[in-house]
């Protein structure tokens, strides 16, 4: 079978073009990513909305990852960087959990943020009550939908969720605020059973939207793909998809419920969250970028400090291989790749990375000096102190930054690596006597 791939100047007919022909929507000057991933069989199976809006939950879901507190000052903070990565939507918090809580969000809403403020609340009308007083947009306010977390976990029937449900839907309506309906625990629900709480809720309840929830990230994307299409067929409401990364499939999954319709991501920061965590505002934001060519409209440069402010107030430290904004992302041991980087930097800089540095605000490329260093390596690092040396003393300098390496069980320090440099250099004048 033969399949047609994009050629290296493809018509693109997207929002942004305004019909003209772009550069390959695979490899720009910020990123460099698989052809692959355009090709007309692949593209046909995707039906990502005309627009997509990021929601983030970090105020309220991110800080349930265990040992996390915001203080009142700090979810301030976090909102308004939020706010300048253009963030379309902010859940500021849940205002029945503590009276800061519920100060913190009258706080955000009085900055006149460009973003949207909702907060979170309970299939209860009190709670409606307290997120009207704090002058948000909207709300998302949950119910269990599976039949066996409705009886096992909340002792309750489904007769209840349903009741409590089109009750505190109806307040919401009555309050002027936009309310989407969340449904924990969705993808572990029966199908029938699911469908028919949602539709009871939005005939005889109110919804201006569904979330629907993979609370306990146990589905695929090619399931949440099968339940948004159903969804989007049975009701006439906006789709949006609430992930969690125990399986580390939150970010596949929401990209499928997105390429099928649904129109708000639920993130948080560098996937703070409950277990295993939320799905990545980064991640998702830039893979739709990169990998799609679906541009959200974030600011993806202010990703770095975002995380970084995030991190700092929570106490929460990531991996430093952590994709888009972990610290050692770009930090090069490797003899080969170093080899590459001396090469390619000034002819074609994304040979060896998928993405500028910079498209996430990110610290550039740097070369570290380890076990696993090359000639690339001493040379690069010699280049920046402005020393040439004969091919011999760079071999003996790679050899001993490889043995240091080794003893230490880590990189070595600038000092570390002078001093390598001076012995050779010494050992060689001795030599020559």
């Amino acid at each position: 079978m033969y399949v047609r791939f994009p050629t290296a100047l493809e018509w693109y007919t997207g929002p942004e073009s305004k019909g003209a022909y772009m550069e390959s929507p695979w490899k720009t000057d910020r990123w460099f990513t698989s052809p692959w991933n355009h090709a007309s069989e692949v593209k046909a199976t995707l039906h990502f909305p005309d627009k997509i809006r990021i929601h983030d939950v970090t105020l309220r879901d991110g800080e349930q990852q265990t040992g996390i507190v915001f203080r009142r000052q700090e979810k301030v903070a976090i909102a308004k960087k939020l706010a300048e990565a253009g963030v379309h939507r902010i859940e500021a918090g849940m205002p029945a959990v503590s009276s800061e809580d519920e100060a913190a969000i009258k706080d955000i809403v009085a900055l006149g943020l460009s973003s949207e403020i909702f907060s979170f609340a309970r299939c209860m009308p009190a709670d409606v009550k307290l997120a009207k007083d704090c002058g948000v947009f909207g709300i998302i306010t949950e119910i269990p939908s599976s039949e066996h977390i409705i009886r096992n976990a909340y002792g309750k029937t489904m007769d209840w969720a349903i009741k409590s449900s089109i009750e505190t839907t109806l307040a919401a309506k009555e309050a002027g605020l936009y309310t989407s309906f969340f449904t924990i625990d969705s993808t572990r629900s029966e199908l029938e059973p699911y469908m028919d709480l949602i539709d009871r809720v939005a005939t005889e309840g109110h919804m201006d939207a569904l979330t629907l929830a993979d609370s306990f990230g146990g589905c695929t994307p090619e399931a949440i793909g099968m339940i948004v299409r159903k969804l989007k067929a049975r009701f006439n409401k906006p789709i949006e998809i609430h992930c969690h990364e125990d399986f580390g499939l939150g970010v596949a999954n929401t990209i499928a419920a997105l390429a099928n319709g649904a129109s708000v991501a639920h993130v948080t920061v560098t996937g703070t969250g409950e277990r295993a965590g939320n799905v990545p505002l980064e991640d998702t934001v830039m893979a739709l970028r990169c990998l799609y060519n679906v541009d959200t409209g974030i600011k993806t440069e202010k990703f770095y400090d975002l995380s970084k402010l995030v991190q700092e107030l929570s106490g929460f430290q990531v991996p430093p291989n952590r994709p888009i904004v972990g610290d050692w992302l770009y930090n090069i041991e490797s003899g080969i790749v170093s080899m590459f980087h001396r090469r390619c930097k000034s002819v074609e800089p994304l040979e060896y990375i998928p993405f500028a540095p910079e498209l996430a605000g990110r610290p550039g490329v740097s070369i570290a000096l380890g076990k696993g260093s090359g000639v690339a390596n001493v040379e690069e690092h010699l280049e920046r102190r402005g020393i040439s040396l004969p091919q011999e003393q760079i071999d003996a300098i790679v050899a001993r930054v490889k043995q240091t390496s080794i003893e230490k069980k880590a990189l070595l320090s600038e000092a570390e690596f002078e001093q390598i440099v001076q012995t050779v250099r010494d050992t060689v004048a001795a030599a020559a006597k």
